[in-house]
């Protein structure tokens, strides 16, 4: 019983720190997209907010804190009862636990803080958070009970039949009556006054009901022991019956029996995909495709199985690509599993860093040869003229030189970049030859130092922002590159005292439990400082909060592992599988930032609907001026005092219609850029356009315009530099 409580609090912690991440990007997100949607009430930062809670970080990380004790999880599965049931024909399969309970933990958890903390429950309840924090709290309460009603595991699975398109199948076990009336109520709901994408049925209704019609995406049965969801009408009739017969057909498949092996020990997420099926599935296309395909070595691709499970009491991410012979061509790349030295020039204090181990670099370079040329006869035409203009081989003189061993390392990202580039090489004499050679070739001039018996090269390459430097130096049998001499410095100072990561305890705890310390390709992260710094890409603000939240965890880890026949991925971390990581960033980030852009981009509509409106109110009111020629003769005068007048009308206010938003200035509002240009023959102007671009390219990516005939258009592609004609405008997609 104490080791199986030990399993249990292992994976706990492990999960509820991915549980923290996602409640955090919630909180975040949340307040992004409220403060982006375009309000008559004036924008307030992030920042802002931070002023006027100052005890919000610190409450978010308490809240984080009573996230990783309180939750409890469902139990590890030794085995799926839904797997033997699926189509023999399945190729996709993933498996997830019931999180009903967990996930009404954490809102509980969410809410009692909430009314606990003065600072979060004014927050939460502020501005758009008001309207929109209850609707997220209402969906996870409906979540929680649809969980009620399911078993212990979710399926997800795809099943090919001859050559037609994978066929969705998700399934649950029911463990209690009502759940038609429950579903189909809640879509009844959801769906409004629209016709709904779902519908539900029963087992009499199945045998009636007629193909689903294309704004049906989901067909959903409800038996007594199962729930069963597909695409179509036809799929769950199919499936129904295998259910009546009970033929564990998939159980007897090498695929499914693979996947059963996923579950020994106790396993919470298990996922696979039958490559090999599916590549027979693919169009053969010309016998060309067929030899470069073969020439990769993935055409011998056969099993990608993971699973996140507890291993020796350590909750672990397992991935493993098998093959169906020793890997060959592309899929040999990654070298058996050795000493990566390269990591002993790495900070214990990166965010993030890796190394890898390749095969013989030259060889690699014949291969991509190879490959190029079985396509393109003349594809490496441009690679010969080049060498023998430079009078070097790339092959022999640039990568014959180099060991396969290459490491990277990143310390941040703003405001100034601060990474280093670590290679193995076998000559580095001969190597820096080739390079003086090639930075000759592109009149680059490299300076060279002496400090400590170490020489050092330093480029500088000049930039309309700010100089970009480069230093790199040879120690020890290995190539360092940098973005500066104090980091290369600080890289050998790491290799001779021996305090670089890869001798940091923080590392070496990290070692996945039943697997050599020896690995072909390592990846580390601080997902504490990445969450940070992604978020700081969206707002400064943001950033702050979270480092002053405190949010800290162990690192997360990942190692390969290059078998003869199989690629194995181990993660193996207290803080948040990096699996999970990616499928939060995902799904959290890319969702924000489409969010925050169509915001912003239906406040642009309304801003030139707007500017419409006061150019039809100015030349009404001025006929002898006819139409305003700049957004400042739209706006109040400079004190925002005094009666309307031909030079400041007043008709639109001063974020956008102040003095600095003269003809040929843009004036930013909610992400946008905006700006009026006139056309005016004489002392009257008889027309104009109305622009308004995205600040930058994550704040929108359609540029709108209008001229005097009041018919908004837009046009999708990178922020526009200069304004555009009436003419160009009139040629833009009408908006509707």
């Amino acid at each position: 019983m104490g080791y199986l409580q030990t399993l249990r609090e292992r994976h706990r912690h492990c999960f509820i720190k991915c549980v923290a991440v996602i409640t955090m990007i919630f909180l975040v997100a949340s307040a992004g997209v409220a403060q982006a949607m375009p309000s008559g009430q004036p924008q307030v930062p992030w920042s802002e907010d931070l002023k006027k809670y100052p005890g919000l970080p610190a409450e978010f990380g308490h809240l984080v804190e009573k996230l990783q004790q309180d939750i409890q999880l469902p139990p590890a599965r030794g085995l799926s009862r839904l797997l033997p049931l699926l189509p023999e024909s399945t190729v996709f399969y993933a498996a997830f636990p019931n999180y009903g309970d967990a996930s009404h933990q954490a809102l509980s958890i969410f809410r009692q803080e909430v009314q606990q903390s003065p600072a979060l429950r004014a927050w939460w309840q502020h501005g758009e958070l008001a309207a929109n924090g209850p609707k997220v709290e209402d969906s996870l309460e409906r979540f929680y009970q649809l969980s009620q009603y399911l078993g212990d595991e979710i399926v997800i699975s795809g099943a090919i039949e001859g050559r037609q398109d994978p066929s969705l199948l998700i399934l649950a076990e029911v463990r209690k009556p009502g759940l038609d009336v429950f579903l189909q109520q809640m879509v009844k709901e959801l769906a409004g006054k629209s016709k709904p994408a779902v519908r539900v049925l029963n087992v009499q209704e199945l045998s009636t009901a007629k193909d689903a019609p294309p704004e049906q995406q989901l067909v959903i049965l409800v038996r007594s022991d199962f729930i069963v969801g597909a695409s179509s009408v036809a799929t769950l009739r199919t499936f129904n019956s295998r259910l009546d017969s009970g033929s564990p057909a998939f159980a007897s498949t090498q695929f499914g029996q693979r996947l059963a092996q996923a579950y020994e020990g106790g396993a919470m997420v298990v996922g696979g995909a039958d490559l090999q099926t599916i590549l027979k599935q693919v169009p053969q296309g010309t016998s060309q495709s067929q030899i470069i395909l073969q020439r990769t070595g993935f055409a011998d691709m056969k099993y990608l199985v993971w699973e996140h499970k507890s291993v020796a009491g350590q909750a672990a991410g397992q991935m493993e690509l098998s093959f169906t012979a020793p890997r060959h061509g592309v899929a040999s790349w990654l070298a058996a599993p050795g000493p990566l030295g390269s990591l002993d020039f790495v900070s214990p204090k990166a965010i993030m860093a890796g190394a890898v181990l390749l095969k013989n670099p030259a060889e690699i370079f014949d291969e991509v040869k190879d490959l190029s040329t079985a396509s393109n006869p003349n594809g490496f035409a441009a690679v010969g003229k080049m060498e023998a203009a430079w009078q070097l081989s790339l092959r022999e003189d640039l990568l014959g030189r180099l060991g396969g061993e290459i490491a990277f390392e990143v310390d941040s990202l703003m405001p100034t970049p601060a990474w280093k580039v670590i290679l193995r090489v076998n000559d580095p004499d001969r190597l820096q030859a080739t390079l003086s050679t090639l930075l000759a070739a592109g009149r680059v001039n490299a300076v060279q130092s002496e400090e400590g018996g170490v020489t050092y090269h330093t480029i500088r390459i000049p930039s309309p922002q700010k100089t970009i430097e480069i230093v790199y130096a040879f120690v020890d049998g290995y190539l360092v590159v940098a973005s500066s001499h104090a980091t290369v410095t600080e890289a050998i100072q790491f290799h001779r005292t021996g305090e670089s990561l890869a001798k940091s305890g923080m590392l070496l705890a990290s070692l996945p439990p039943g697997h050599p310390s020896e690995a072909s390709a390592l990846l580390y992260e601080d997902p504490a400082a990445m969450a940070s710094l992604t978020m700081g890409q969206l707002s400064p603000g943001i950033a702050e909060s979270l480092w002053q939240a405190k949010i800290e965890g162990k690192p997360v880890v990942v190692r390969a592992y290059g078998e003869d026949t199989a690629i194995r991925e181990v993660s193996s971390s207290g803080g948040v599988d990096a699996s999970a990581v990616l499928i939060v960033a995902a799904i959290a980030i890319p969702n924000l930032l489409r969010a925050r852009m169509a915001a912003n981009e239906a406040s642009a509509v309304g801003t030139i609907r707007t500017a419409n409106t006061a150019q039809v109110i100015y030349s009404n009111t001025y006929p002898q001026k006819g139409y305003a020629r700049d957004l400042a003769t739209l706006g109040p005068g400079p004190s925002g005092a005094g009666a309307p007048s031909a030079n400041h009308a007043s008709v639109i206010d001063a974020t956008l219609g102040n003095a600095s938003c003269t003809a040929g200035s843009w004036c930013i509002k909610s992400g946008f850029r905006f700006t009026i240009t006139a056309v005016c023959p004489g002392q009257r102007c008889d027309k104009f356009v109305v622009v308004g671009t995205p600040a930058t390219s994550s704040t929108g990516s359609r540029s709108f315009c209008s001229t005097s005939d009041a018919v908004i258009r837009f046009k999708i592609g990178p922020p526009l530099t200069s304004p555009v004609s009436v003419t160009e405008c009139q040629t833009w997609t009408p908006f509707h």
